[in-house]
């Protein structure tokens, strides 16, 4: 019996050892498996994005274009919306530094308003992009934009041949985002240009259609004679629009910015919308997180990044 079970020890023995080989195998490929996909998640990046507002055409566009490019890239990205409330985009930005993200992208409503929350970011060793609306005040490693200073030119140009070069002008401002500002500055050094045109009002609209057209129609109450206007983006244009019709005044002739359908369609339809300056939201949201992922790269990066933009009429709306 002794001989037997010592036979047996030494039977299980040897059977003992292959499977201990094949545990321990498994157990190296298993672990091995686990510390690629930790490697994996760790080496995705996060971006925090911060828009403007999800209810316009164009940063639909402009989110649509950082999600693809991003799924690219293998970005994990966290999209939030200001709308166009300083608070909440310096909330969101806070949010993200406590996240740490690995870079941020803001569209901020208030150009100046918004250099405390970048100043924290920057404090906390996170890059900072700003897409369409540049921000004055921290540290931006690259500002991604339409080229705003053209586009305030080609819609002064259109605007003065619409006019044949004379009559009285106003435009429905909002004078908080430096893109506006720029639009607005260039449009202005190339309208006066023309001395027979005369600016005589820059209400603001605060960029929204309903506060456009109140702010059009008393523009048409206090100015009679007026011949032209120029809205800042497509909301201000419509709302002007809204305003001409309402009051009848067929004489006057409008020029936006953006080139979104509903315009399109209104400047196709022969209104008093005559032509818009277009831009490339697609274009500025693969242009920012390509930008994004050679600066996460060690790359240099230009720190002023302009994306042309083109004049729409009747000719091309189409």
């Amino acid at each position: 019996m002794e001989f037997n079970r010592q036979s047996s020890s030494r039977m299980c023995g040897r059977r003992g050892k292959p499977v201990e080989r094949r545990l321990l195998v498994l157990l190296l490929v298993w672990t091995g498996l686990v510390l690629a996909n930790c490697g994996r998640r760790d080496a995705q990046k996060t971006i925090g994005v911060s828009l403007l507002t999800k209810e316009h055409v164009f940063y639909r566009d402009l989110e649509k274009a950082l999600r693809e490019t991003a799924a690219k890239h293998r970005f994990h990205l966290i999209i939030n919306s200001g709308d166009w409330d300083l608070a909440k985009h310096t909330a969101q930005i806070e949010n993200y530094i406590v996240q740490k993200v690995d870079a941020i992208i803001v569209c901020p409503v208030d150009s100046k308003g918004i250099a405390p929350a970048i100043q924290k970011a920057n404090a906390a060793g996170i890059p900072v992009f700003t897409a369409d609306i540049k921000a004055e005040g921290g540290k931006i490693v690259s500002q991604i934009a339409s080229d705003n200073v053209a586009g305030g030119r080609l819609a002064a140009q259109y605007l003065a041949n619409l006019l044949r070069q004379k009559g009285e002008v106003a435009i429905i401002d909002q004078p908080v985002t430096q893109s506006v500002i720029d639009r607005v500055g260039s449009f202005l050094e190339e309208i006066a240009k023309y001395p027979e045109i005369r600016i005589v009002a820059r209400p603001s609209g605060d960029g929204v259609r309903d506060k456009a057209m109140k702010a059009a129609e008393d523009l048409l109450q206090g100015f009679p004679r007026l011949a032209g206007i120029f809205g800042i983006n497509d909301d201000s244009a419509l709302g002007a629009l809204a305003a001409v019709e309402a009051a009848g005044r067929k004489e006057i002739v409008i020029v936006g910015y953006d080139g979104i359908p509903e315009a399109r369609q209104a400047i196709l339809r022969g209104s008093a919308l005559k032509a818009d300056v277009v831009q490339y939201p697609l274009e500025i949201g693969r242009i920012t997180i390509e930008t994004i992922a050679k600066h996460l790269a060690g790359e240099s990066v230009p720190a002023d990044i302009p994306v042309k933009v083109g004049i729409v009429d009747a000719s091309n709306a189409q």
